[in-house]
């Protein structure tokens, strides 16, 4: 399980993909895979889908389970609750154990367009989810964290108590939402630990490949952009292989910055692109 990860003093590095769209692109996927668990990550994570939103887990289970059955490394798969009955969480939790998955990350999930949010549901909130989760004593538990606060949440202080009920409901670690600033990181970092934090807290770092996909992540989930991050979109706005090459270096930078600081872990999303986690992290995953 991956809480036994963060046992041994070092820095784990874990790796995230999402399922192809198309079936036919699963073949493609195994290529990839191939070349990650080359990198021997701590773990590897699978979402519900093109960023991780709710819905049907078929793909993520099988990914995961291949990952585990295939490819010997550690899965975990994404599992979101806001559009689910109870029944259907039971269901998933049960195919999971069926597989041999043993690690999930709870996850609330986006609300579907035109979701009527004033409609009774199961569940609201991740929070939830973990809790039904733990009654299955079979699973380790991941959550996310948010070290800008929540897009959804105008308080970060109420943000950081809704972490501490994480925890206190069965959260065995935590995953970092994207950040580009690692001060800003480090200084959520040490305020969740100075709150009552014991889990482990991952680093959430995604290279940046293009200006459209950095556009289209802060907007998503409320992520900044520091000032050095704007240096690099603006000297290359018209030169897209140049801002590739400036912005994986950013990444790599910013993964060196963080195991110096000895922070917990750290989770690439590398946009289903082996080799992009390899020039982040060149040998660092096997250290």
């Amino acid at each position: 399980m991956i809480k036994n990860l963060y046992k041994s003093g070092k820095t784990p590095i874990s790796l995230e993909i999402f399922p192809p769209k198309k079936d036919g692109d699963f073949i493609c996927l195994d290529d990839i895979l191939q070349d990650m668990t080359e990198l021997n990550p701590a773990f590897i994570s699978v979402t519900c889908g093109a960023g991780g939103s709710g819905g049907k887990t078929d793909k993520t289970a099988v990914i995961a389970e291949t990952i585990q059955k295939t490819f010997q490394t550690e899965a975990m798969a994404h599992m979101t609750c806001i559009t689910w009955a109870t029944q259907t969480i039971r269901d998933v939790l049960a195919d999971y154990k069926n597989r041999g998955i043993q690690n999930i990350l709870a996850l609330r999930g986006d609300f579907p367009p035109g979701f009527d949010r004033t409609k009774p549901r199961h569940y609201s909130f991740a929070i939830d989810l973990i809790k039904e989760i733990q009654k299955e004593n079979a699973f380790c538990i991941g959550a996310a964290c948010y070290p800008e606060g929540h897009i959804d949440c105008d308080d970060t202080n109420f943000d950081l108590e809704c972490l501490k009920i994480k925890q206190e409901v069965g959260a065995d670690f935590f995953v970092s939402q994207l950040c580009f600033d690692n001060d800003l990181f480090l200084r959520f970092y040490d305020r969740a630990k100075s709150a009552g934090i014991v889990r482990p807290i991952l680093a959430g770092v995604m290279p940046i490949l293009g200006r459209s996909q950095i556009e289209r992540m802060i907007f998503m989930c409320g992520a900044s952009l520091p000032s050095a991050v704007i240096k690099i979109l603006h000297k290359y706005k018209d030169n897209p292989q140049d801002l590739r090459k400036a912005g994986i270096e950013y990444a790599a930078i910013q993964i060196r910055e963080l195991i110096k600081q000895g922070i917990d872990g750290i989770h690439i999303y590398t946009m289903n692109k082996a080799e992009i986690a390899r020039s982040c992290i060149p040998g660092a995953c096997s250290e």
